[in-house]
C-alpha cells in the first residue's frame, strides 16, 4: 500500500482508464518503493508544526489540510497511488474490475486488511462509510460531491463490493476507491457529527496517542499494521511518533522551532527565510536551508469575496477591488519578490505552449474609481466616504492569522483612499471555519491545494454554491462552466480534459471571484541537521509532509548534531536547492 501525502492522497485524483477490465494487471509485482531509502530506520519522534487548533480532527467534517493528514495516517483508501507514476495500486481492496461501460466498479478487499481491534475491514464497512457521508444529516460537505454519483453500493460477499455511477465521469473510480474507509462496528452507533477527537479503532499505519487541546497531538506508529509486510511498505513511515504542535501564528512557531521544539519548518512567510535564517545554527548548519522543487501541483491563494451578498455580487465591485490591490509593492516591499503574482486557479496547466491569457488587473486606483461610480457608489462630501442606497461602502475582512494583518493595513489604505472602509474581523480557525460554512462573511484570505489532475465541480459548478462547508465559499454561478463542467465529466484524455479547464479558468477569472494574490513553485523548507533523507529530500508530487512518509532519525547525524553543538563546530553543508527532476529523472 501506498499512504502519500495529503496533497496527492486525500484530493479525489484521477487518470485516464486503461483499456484493461481487471486491475491491476498480471504484471504488476507490489515493489519497493524507489524513494525509500534501503538504510532507513524505523523509530524516534519527528516534531512539527501543524498551525492553529482545528475544530475536528475528522477529515470529513474538517476540511483542512491537518485534520486531513491526520484522518490519512488512521484510516486507508480502497486504492492508492504509485508515488512515481501515480498510477493506481492496491489499498485495501487488492484487486478490482471495471465495467466496459465505464459505471461499474467492483473491488475485492485483501482479506488480511483488518482494523486495529483485529476485526478483518470488510465489504460492510465501505458500505458504511459510504452512507454516512452521503446522509443529508451528517455534515461532511465537499466528500458529498463526487459520491453523490453512485447508486449505494452492493455488499456481494464480506469482501467484495460493487459501485455503480448514475453517469460515465472520469473521477469515478478515483471517487469510489478513494474515501477513508471507517470501521461500521465502533462507529454506526454514534452521532457522526460529534467523532471528532476520539478515534480508537483505526486500520491506517498511525494511531492517535495523546492530545493536549490547543498544544499538541501525538500520533503512534502501530506495529502491528496489517499491510507493514507488503514489499512497498518497507523503509518507509519510520517514525514511531509524529508530534503535530499548534501555535495561533507562525512567528512563534519560528521560535519554537529555533529552539529545538519543532524538528522541520516549511517557510511560507519570505521575511522569515530572507532575514530569519542567519545566525550560528543557519551558519554551521546545525539546521538545514533548502529550497526543494518538485511536481507539486500549484493552488492559488486569495482574498476570497462573497458573491452572495452586495456588494460583492456586482462584477464590476469586484473588478475595483481588485484593482486596488497593489500585489507588486507587497511582493516587493513584504516578500522580498519571492513570489509569482497569480493570474489563474490552475496555474500549473500553463506554460510556453499553452500560455495563460487571463485578464490581469494591475493596480491602478482610477480604473477602480471609474467601475465603482458605474456601480452607483458615490463619495458623500463630508466624509469622503462611498455610500450608495445611503449605506456606507464597509467591508469586513474575516481572519484567522495576524500574519495577514501588514499586507491588510497597505490594502485598507488604498480602499480608504478611494472611499472605501476595511475593517478586520480576527477569529480563531474553528470561529473562522464555522463563519465560513454559514457564507458568513465579506471577504477573507483563504489558500487552497490542488491536485495533480484538475476536478472544478466542487469549487466552481453552480449547485455546490449553496453547499454547507463545501469548497465553492464564493456562492459561483456560471451558466456556461456548468456546461463546460458538465462536458469535461466524460473525458477521459487528459489534454483534452486541461484544454476545458484552461477555458473554465478564463471565464472565472474574468469574473473575480476571488482577488487572486502569489504563489511560489518551491518548496522552503528548514530542519535541524539529524534526519536521513531521501536524495530528494521530498516526494514527486508532495509538500513538506512528505517528510513523515521517507525522513528517519539518522542516529550519525544525530550524533555529529550533537557533538557540533556542544562543540560550537560546523557541519558539512547540504545543498540549497534540490530538483526532483535533475536527481530522479522526469
Amino acid at each position: 500500500m501506498r499512504w502519500i501525502s495529503t496533497f496527492i492522497g486525500l484530493l479525489i485524483i484521477a487518470h485516464s482508464l486503461r483499456a484493461e477490465e481487471t486491475f491491476p494487471g498480471t504484471d504488476w509485482r507490489d515493489t519497493t518503493d524507489p524513494l525509500a531509502a534501503q538504510h532507513a530506520e524505523a523509530g524516534g519522534e519527528l516534531t512539527v508544526f501543524a498551525g492553529q487548533y482545528p475544530q475536528s480532527f475528522n477529515y470529513y467534517l474538517d476540511n483542512n489540510v491537518l485534520s486531513a493528514e491526520l484522518f490519512s495516517s488512521m484510516y486507508e483508501t480502497l486504492l492508492s497511488l504509485d508515488p512515481i507514476t501515480a498510477e493506481y495500486v492496491p489499498g485495501l481492496a487488492e484487486r478490482w474490475s471495471i465495467s466496459d461501460d465505464k459505471k461499474t466498479f467492483t473491488f475485492h478487499l485483501d482479506p488480511s486488511a483488518s482494523w486495529s481491534d483485529g476485526t478483518p475491514v470488510t465489504a460492510e464497512d465501505v458500505a458504511w462509510t459510504f452512507s454516512a457521508l452521503l446522509d443529508p444529516a451528517n455534515m461532511t460537505g465537499v466528500h458529498k460531491v463526487s459520491l453523490e454519483n453512485f447508486d449505494p453500493p452492493e455488499v456481494l460477499d464480506e469482501h467484495t463490493i460493487r459501485f455503480t455511477a448514475h453517469d460515465v465521469h472520469w473521477r469515478n473510480l478515483g471517487a469510489a476507491g478513494g474515501f477513508q474507509i471507517l470501521p461500521k462496528h465502533t462507529m454506526s452507533e454514534l452521532d457522526f457529527n460529534k467523532i471528532n477527537f476520539e478515534f480508537p479503532v483505526v486500520s491506517g499505519p498511525y494511531r492517535l496517542d495523546k492530545v493536549s487541546e490547543g498544544l499538541f497531538v501525538t500520533m503512534q506508529r502501530r506495529t502491528n499494521w496489517w499491510a507493514r509486510p507488503r514489499t512497498s511498505n518497507q523503509h518507509i513511515l519510520n517514525f514511531d511518533s509524529i508530534r503535530y504542535r499548534f501555535y495561533d501564528d507562525q512567528v512563534n512557531a519560528f521560535e519554537a522551532f529555533k529552539k529545538g521544539q519543532i524538528d522541520i519548518f516549511p517557510v511560507y512567510t519570505a521575511r522569515l527565510w530572507v532575514n530569519e535564517t542567519g545566525g550560528e545554527r543557519f551558519e554551521k548548519n546545525w539546521i538545514v536551508k533548502q529550497k526543494i522543487k518538485n511536481r507539486k501541483p500549484v493552488g492559488f491563494q486569495g482574498f476570497a469575496m462573497n458573491m452572495r451578498r452586495p456588494p460583492f455580487d456586482d462584477l464590476r465591485v469586484r473588478q475595483a477591488l481588485a484593482h486596488l490591490l497593489d500585489r507588486e509593492k507587497m511582493n516587493a516591499t513584504l516578500m522580498y519578490n519571492q513570489y509569482f503574482l497569480q493570474k489563474s486557479y490552475f496555474e500549473d496547466l500553463y506554460d510556453v505552449e499553452y500560455p495563460c491569457r487571463n485578464p490581469v488587473f494591475d493596480f491602478n486606483k482610477d480604473k477602480a474609481r471609474k467601475l465603482l461610480a458605474e456601480a452607483g457608489w458615490v463619495a458623500n462630501p463630508k466624509t469622503g466616504i462611498l455610500e450608495k442606497d445611503g449605506q456606507p461602502f464597509r467591508i469586513k475582512f474575516l481572519t484567522r492569522d495576524p500574519s495577514s494583518d501588514k499586507f491588510l493595513a497597505i490594502y485598507a489604505e488604498d480602499l480608504k483612499d478611494v472611499g472605501i472602509l476595511l475593517e478586520t474581523d480576527r477569529k480563531d480557525w474553528a470561529a473562522w471555519t464555522k463563519d465560513m460554512g454559514e457564507f458568513n462573511y465579506d471577504m477573507t484570505w483563504a489558500a487552497w491545494s490542488a491536485g495533480l489532475f484538475k476536478d472544478p465541480e466542487g469549487m466552481w459548478e453552480s449547485t455546490e454554491a449553496d453547499r454547507v462547508n463545501g469548497n465553492n465559499i464564493t456562492g459561483y454561478k456560471n451558466a456556461r462552466v456548468d456546461e463546460l463542467i458538465e462536458k469535461q465529466k466524460g473525458l477521459f484524455d487528459l489534454k483534452e480534459r486541461n484544454a476545458l479547464c484552461r477555458e473554465i479558468d478564463g471565464l472565472i477569472a474574468a469574473e473575480v471571484p476571488y482577488v487572486l494574490l502569489w504563489n511560489t513553485d518551491s518548496v522552503r523548507l528548514l530542519y535541524w541537521n539529524r534526519f536521513g533523507t531521501p536524495l530528494t529530500v521530498l516526494s514527486k508530487y508532495g509538500s513538506e509532509s512528505s517528510a513523515q512518509y521517507y525522513w528517519w532519525i539518522d542516529p550519525d547525524s544525530e550524533a555529529d548534531l550533537q557533538d557540533a553543538r556542544q562543540e560550537e563546530i560546523a557541519l558539512p553543508p547540504k545543498a540549497a536547492e534540490i530538483d526532483f527532476d535533475q536527481i530522479f529523472g522526469k
